[in-house]
């Protein structure tokens, strides 16, 4: 039986959702989807600049954790931008 999923941390919800590249419909994208876990991460370590460890003591998580969740979410982000898919930011 696995282990009981924590409760993390998210200090800020994100006012916008969703993400697309100018001027391709919408109906001709895939899309990526993104956890607010893992937009957390990339908003703690990228936009405040904080280190792992502060990042995972604010998500009340180890830093083995932190560091899987941001690079799950910068492979996502990098594979839409690469690709020109559409990212979706989920609960």
């Amino acid at each position: 039986m696995p282990r009981p999923r924590l409760c993390r941390r998210i200090g800020l919800n994100p006012n916008i959702t969703f993400y697309k590249p100018q001027g391709i419909p919408l109906k001709n994208l895939k899309v990526i989807k993104l956890t607010y876990e893992e937009w957390e991460a990339l908003r703690l370590k990228n936009v405040e600049g904080l280190n792992q460890n502060q990042s995972a003591e604010k998500m009340n998580t180890s830093q083995s954790t932190f560091q899987r969740i941001f690079s799950n979410a910068q492979k996502k982000i990098s594979t839409a931008i690469v690709n020109g898919m559409a990212i979706k930011i989920i609960k």
